[in-house]
């Protein structure tokens, strides 16, 4: 069955397989959060983004391989009521933005950057910090060698618009500064967006909403 990125909690993973990297998407919890596993072809090795919650369910699409690695996007609690039971299963490594790590109860194994590298496998993904959901939130861009870029925002970016920074406006405008600069004008449209709840979408279907985002506010 081709990837559409549409999943329920309760229900299977649904795996976008690409060239060198398989990306299994799973909803879980009460928020209805994506977690998504990320398999190097190559070699096998597995990261995990977001240990949302349902470790069991988690741990099920991990499997006997375990993870190298788990990365938490951001410091809301929605994000990492798994953390703690998938590090004592797997033994994995954790990674947050370091603004962040404080704000998460499993100590953070390599606090992340701007431009820091996350590997699995053979495969490479690149960190954007992005200020405005949280202080430390962080993205993830693997830039597919024979494909397009491949994007995971957290809740940094969502279709239809940035994520919820409560009606402080400082905070909205730091984000979507950082949205535009570091994701919008780096990447190209096919750019395919894994956000932290819900559907999928492209940077080319949101690029042209930008000015309608900072017109209101949100």
């Amino acid at each position: 069955m081709p990837y559409t990125g549409n999943v329920t909690v309760g229900g299977p993973a649904d795996a976008h397989e690409l060239a060198h990297l398989v990306i299994s998407k799973i909803a879980v919890g009460p928020m209805e959060n994506n977690a998504y596993l990320l398999r190097c072809r190559a070699t096998g090795e597995q990261l995990l983004i977001d240990a949302a919650n349902d470790a069991a369910a988690l741990l099920e699409l991990i499997g006997q391989d375990g993870v190298v690695g788990v990365v938490t996007t951001h410091r809301h609690g929605d994000h990492w009521q798994a953390l703690d039971e998938v590090v004592r299963a797997t033994g994995a490594p954790t990674y947050a933005g370091r603004l962040d790590a404080e704000g998460i109860p499993v100590p953070t194994s390599v606090p992340l950057d701007d431009g820091d590298e996350v590997a699995v496998g053979r495969c490479r993904l690149t960190v954007r910090h992005l200020v405005g959901h949280t202080p430390g939130s962080v993205a993830l861009v693997y830039d597919d060698p024979d494909g397009r870029p491949h994007l995971f925002t957290g809740d940094s970016l969502f279709p239809g618009g940035v994520g919820n920074t409560h009606g402080d406006a400082a905070a909205f405008a730091s984000l979507l500064h950082d949205v535009e600069t570091r994701l919008f004008a780096q990447l190209p449209d096919e750019t395919w967006v894994y956000p932290g709840h819900g559907a999928d979408t492209t940077l080319g279907a949101e690029r042209p909403s930008l000015p309608e985002w900072r017109e209101r506010g949100w």
